[in-house]
């Protein structure tokens, strides 16, 4: 029964790549049987409740394999119809050619990208760890689920990888167990050609515990994950030797079953392989259907159990039971607002990155759930909660994480435990180091993944540590990301907002850019309601319409001030604009726009200490843009702006000119 079981699997994804004439056939072939074992022997989940709190976490991390994946969540009753495997790849279809968190039924995250789906479990293994610190009691313990994942060799290659299995294996992660799909192909053929190094003994030298089974042995990978689930003190991984396109009678053990259909002759061989009828196609026996069909009841027996246990855990842990289940809501604290620091003007100011940790603190300790780090750079990034503990091996309840230079892993490791649910995670680096975020940043966009990015030393205006740590092309990039909202405040109360606009949204990432230097507190930008909407003027013009429009972010908004002093002094009536957020400010209605940059005033001049891209959609054809054209220089700030003509007499000159 079993052996039929695991064909089924394997001829539905055989099947499903041949109709779409695309996708990757091998590797559900030769993974069928490990993953068989993890669905049904091991795997808690409730099909009928995909986002059951307490289910069992489960990563395709290969996930150019997703048809193994959308066939296991096919037969054991998830909300995935056999029409919907026949549209696979297809236009408007839930079965894409790489799994998407919140497309398809029991999908927990975006795979595609290698490495990713590897590190997004290091997140979730560690938002479990957390809240299983904080919430359980020996009584009740009302967070118990492992993370499991399937991994390639192609995510064992990718350096985050690296990053994230050398985290997870300091932080004893014990309730993460991967499989690793062994089979010693990928596709240019032998991975003997790039790949030749003893994987286990460096997963050991990280400190997991490490395995060898035979994949194609059930009864071997069920004890290997017997044995992985009795380790508490290290994440597992399990090597499952196999066979890419098991079965096929010509493309077993080669690249060609890797990614690319088998053809339909050879379906057909490998069927009766099989002992199939070879022109079926998309079958499901009936007994088939009747064994999986289990999982459907014992999936909701498991998930009322937990619910009973809940209940008695509301009774016993009135408080703590409260907390719960606002965490597991993704609900914010009654009256948190009324935490957000509200600073008054100053001259002086402060630098963003300083008032971000302010404001951060604040919010901490009204929100408990909000936790996170840096690679490396907590005293500059300001993202240290004070009064809270680490969280490290033997105190999981700490709200402070030392993630390591490790920003890939990090970025990663946030999209996770936001995924997870339960936790607000935020993490830091530099603004120039945010390329080694950029796969996870995408991910999170592409997901609709509210993780937090706190990047400091936001421009040339870092100084003399010099070009190779003065972003130029970043914010560009970023902002060029769909669905990414980028904040680059002017002064603390924007910093400010721009954290509450982090904690409000739930539907994409929120990436904080902030400065190094102190920059002067302005009395309008205390009220966060037009800050929130991305864009305002904050300073107007004396009269009724502005002769000129100044519009800037961060830093070089305190220069378009200057500018617009100087202008007063020549007749020009400049209004002057801040865009904390452009792709906030986008989505605003047109009246709203328009009133902010009115369509009529055409002698425009925007300034940001950095590439210019991006701009000439708010300036116009007759605007200007002073930016930079290179790569910054180590010197003192104040000349490094002064060199690249970042200054209020040029802003004043581009508007005499237009």
């Amino acid at each position: 029964m079993e052996d039929l079981c695991v064909h089924t699997i394997r001829t539905l994804s055989m099947d499903a790549v041949q109709k779409a004439n695309s996708g990757h056939p091998g590797m559900p072939m030769g993974m069928a049987d490990a993953a068989f074992v993890l669905f049904t022997r091991h795997l808690k989940f409730n099909p009928s409740n995909p986002h059951w709190f307490d289910r069992d976490r489960f990563i395709l991390s290969a996930g150019h394999g997703s048809m193994l994946l959308y066939s296991l969540l096919h037969l054991t009753g998830y909300n995935i119809s056999i029409d919907d495997l026949k549209s696979f790849r297809q236009w408007g279809s839930i079965t894409p050619g790489h799994p998407e968190v919140g497309h398809t039924p029991g999908v927990e995250t975006t795979t595609g990208p290698l490495g990713q789906g590897f590190a997004n479990g290091v997140g979730f293994a560690i938002a479990e760890a957390h809240l299983a610190a904080v919430f359980n009691t020996p009584e009740h313990k009302v967070v118990n689920h492992f993370t499991y994942a399937i991994v390639s060799d192609g995510d064992l290659m990718e350096g985050v990888s690296h990053e994230a299995a050398s985290m997870a294996g300091h932080m004893k992660l014990g309730k993460l167990i991967y499989l690793y799909d062994d089979n010693k192909i990928s596709i240019d053929g032998s991975t003997d050609l790039a790949f030749t190094e003893d994987v286990l003994k460096r997963f050991e030298s990280y400190g997991w515990h490490v395995q060898r089974v035979d994949g194609h042995n059930r009864e071997e990978v069920d004890r290997a994950i017997i044995e992985a689930k009795g380790v508490s003190d290290r994440p597992s991984l399990i090597s499952c030797r196999t066979h890419i396109g098991f079965g096929s009678p010509n493309k077993q053990d080669s690249a060609s079953s890797h990614g690319s259909p088998l053809g339909d002759e050879e379906i057909r061989k490998t069927k009766l392989n099989y002992g199939w009828d070879p022109d079926a196609t998309f079958l499901v026996p009936d007994d088939v259907s009747s064994w999986y069909s289990k999982f459907k009841t014992s999936g909701a027996t498991v998930e009322a159990d937990w619910n009973n246990l809940v209940t008695e855990y509301d009774r016993i842990q009135p408080s703590k039971s409260l907390e719960f289940r606002r965490v597991q809501s993704g609900i914010l604290p009654d009256n948190w607002l009324k935490e957000v620091p509200m600073f008054a003007p100053d001259p002086k100011g402060m630098a963003t990155r300083k008032a971000s940790g302010l404001v951060l603190n604040a919010l901490a300790s009204k929100i408990p759930n909000m936790i996170g780090g840096s690679a490396d750079l907590a005293g500059s990034n300001n993202t240290w909660i004070d009064e809270a503990p680490v969280f490290q091996s033997g105190s999981y309840a700490g709200r402070n994480f030392h993630f390591g230079v490790r920003e890939h892993a990090m970025g990663s490791a946030l999209n996770g435990l936001a995924l997870h649910g339960g936790v607000i995670p935020y993490g830091g680096t530099f603004l120039v180091f945010s390329d080694y975020c950029r796969p996870a940043i995408r991910i999170a966009a592409l997901s609709k993944i509210p993780s937090i990015f706190v990047f400091t030393h936001d421009s040339i205006g870092l100084g003399e540590d010099g070009p190779t740590h003065q972003p130029v092309e970043h914010l560009a990039a970023l902002r060029s990301m769909h669905n990414c909202h980028v904040w680059r405040p002017c002064d603390a109360n924007e910093t400010a907002a721009a954290w509450v606009a982090a904690l409000e949204r739930n539907d994409g990432p929120s990436l904080l850019v902030l400065t190094r230097q102190n920059l002067p507190v302005l009395a309008k930008t205390a009220d966060h309601t037009d800050v929130l909407r991305g864009g305002y003027v904050v300073s107007s013009e004396k009269g009724d319409k502005p002769d000129a429009i100044l519009m800037s972010t961060g830093s070089e908004v305190h220069i378009a001030l200057q500018a617009q002093y100087q202008l007063w002094d020549v007749g020009v009536d400049a209004r002057v604009v801040s865009l904390p957020s452009i792709e906030v400010f986008r989505n605003q209605d047109e009246d709203y726009k328009n009133s902010i940059i009115p369509a009529g005033v055409k002698n425009r001049v925007a300034i940001e200490a950095a590439a210019p891209y991006g701009w000439h959609e708010w300036v116009g054809d007759q605007g200007k843009i002073i930016a930079i054209h290179g790569y910054g220089a180590s010197a003192p700030s104040e000349t490094i702006y002064e060199k690249y003509g970042l200054t209020a007499s040029a802003v004043v000159n581009a508007v005499k000119q237009g």
